[in-house]
Order: structure tokens, then C-alpha cells, then sequence
């Protein structure tokens, strides 16, 4: 299959299939087309939680600020997976949760030829692109019904002429929280950043979710706030940290947003403190 991510909205990802259509009858399955715009960072972060959850496929995923400029194209083979995306770093950490180990992990930068628009590469380089890898891998499984795997892949996009290793592709690394701990070992004092908000509001912390979870109680940037499993443990419109289904802390209100509530945006920093705290 053919997965599709982008920050685009609606119509352009309709032409992107149709150029993929024109190469390949793949299965093609849209992940999200409302992502974060020009926010690269943010569409890895979905992207590392989305992507693993597939059986190998070719990934094309735009979110392009730098579209038009001199920023390459790459693809990225990870494992048995393929991803197509800008050389922004938003394949990176995508590519290391489907790969066994960094060493599964290479990069190709795409020879781009004159492209018909200088603003919708989606269209003109990175759909084309995938769905050749596409047609290539359909070859290397002689028809069969199986994936190739990572071997295969790896010789697949090696005999590709438009392609040639990447010599210093972007890369895009989380920060890790910063974790202050008392005399018993147990966080006291971590230091985060907000990742990344859902539609439904609710603030994504790199903080892991092991250095809040069975606490009743935590400060957030010195508000106390509950500690719950589930949002129907406290009432419509109150407050509280959980752990979400990606594993990391969540700033969040039951029945209500929690970026407003908490006044927290992407990249903003957040500190958690147990309740037994004093600073």
C-alpha cells in the first residue's frame, strides 16, 4: 500500500492519487491531511505514532515549508518500509520506531528534474516518486502477493536511477525532558516541552508517562492537578494529567480543551512537580 500524510487539506491530496493512480494500483490509504501547517516536527510526531501500526508500505508524507527552495527530497528505507518526504527531518523519527536499529536504517536523495509547479511538489516530485518505488518493489516480488523485505527494498531503491545516497540528510531528534529526583529515586522536578496538541486540544508532553502515572497529585507550572487514568475520573471541565495512547504525559480537560486551560502551545515548556514539592 501507498500511505498519504500532509498538512494540504482538501483538494491537493486528490491530485497527488491521481498521479499515483496513473503508475500503480496500490492500495492508498490518507493517515491525515489536517496536520499542523509548515510544522514538520509535528507531522513526525504523528507520523512515529501512526506509522508502526502498518505493515510495510511506501510512505509519502508532505509537510514542506521549505518547498520550492534548495532543501532536498529524500527516501528513506526503514526496515521494509519506505518513506518520501522533504529533507526536513520530519522522516527521521518515523524511520527509527519502523527500524530494527539505526544501522536498518537509508537514505536516498531524489534527482529532481524541473518539476511542472515550484509550490506543489506533493504532486510534481513526491507522489510520482512513491508510486515508482511502488511499481519497483512489485517487480522485486516477481507479482507475488508477499511484502518484499528489507534486503529486497534495500536493492529495489539501489536500482533506482533517479535515486543516489543521501550525504547529509536532516535530522529531527525530540528533546528528552529534564528529571530532578529526590532522596527515594522517584521524579520530583521534570522539566518538559509540549510536543504537539490534538484536535481535541489535548497537550502532548515529552515527558514519558512512567514518571507520572500512579501519582494522585502533580503540580503543572504550579497549579495542582489530578493525576487520572481516564478522563471520566474527574468532571466535565476539570483539569488533569494523564498518560495517552502514544505514552507520554498529557496536559488535558474532561469535555473541554487543554491547551486553553493550561495557556500551553507547541514548544512551549512545562514543568511538572510532585505535590510534596516545594520550590
Amino acid at each position: 500500500m501507498i500511505t498519504l500524510t500532509s498538512d494540504f487539506g482538501s483538494p491537493y491530496p486528490a491530485a497527488m492519487k491521481g498521479v499515483i493512480r496513473r503508475h500503480t494500483d496500490a492500495e492508498l490509504i490518507d493517515i491525515a491531511h489536517d496536520l499542523p501547517r509548515g510544522d514538520p516536527r509535528a507531522a513526525a510526531f504523528w507520523l512515529r505514532f501512526v506509522l508502526p501500526e502498518f505493515p510495510p508500505a511506501v510512505h509519502c508524507a508532505v509537510v514542506d515549508p521549505g518547498v520550492g527552495t534548495g532543501r532536498d527530497a529524500i527516501v528513506v528505507r526503514a526496515g521494509s518500509h519506505v518513506l518520501v518526504a522533504p529533507d526536513n527531518g520530519l522522516a527521521m523519527p518515523p524511520a527509527r520506531a519502523l527500524a530494527t536499529d539505526d544501522a536498518d536504517i537509508e537514505i536516498w536523495t531524489i534527482a529532481v528534474d524541473d518539476p511542472a509547479s515550484e509550490t506543489f511538489h506533493g504532486r510534481d516530485v513526491f507522489a510520482p516518486t512513491a508510486a515508482r518505488i511502488r511499481a519497483a518493489l512489485d517487480e522485486s516480488t516477481d507479482g507475488t502477493s508477499g511484502a518484499a523485505d528489507s534486503e529486497a527494498v534495500a536493492d529495489a531503491l539501489d536500482a533506482m536511477d533517479d535515486l543516489e545516497p543521501a550525504s547529509d540528510p536532516v535530522d529531527l531528534v525530540f528533546p528528552e525532558p529534564s528529571v530532578e529526583r529526590d532522596d527515594d529515586g522517584d521524579a520530583a522536578v521534570i522539566d518538559g516541552e509540549v510536543l504537539a496538541i490534538d484536535r481535541f486540544g489535548n497537550v502532548i508532553t515529552n515527558v514519558p508517562g512512567e514518571l507520572v502515572r500512579g501519582r494522585d497529585w502533580i503540580r503543572v507550572d504550579g497549579d495542582l492537578t489530578p493525576v487520572a487514568e481516564t478522563f471520566g475520573a474527574v468532571g466535565p471541565g476539570d483539569r488533569l494529567v494523564t498518560v495517552g495512547s502514544h505514552g507520554y504525559a498529557e496536559c488535558d480537560v474532561n469535555d473541554g480543551r487543554g491547551d486553553g486551560a493550561f495557556d500551553l502551545r507547541p514548544g512551549d515548556s512545562v514543568r511538572f512537580v510532585a505535590d510534596n514539592v516545594s520550590l
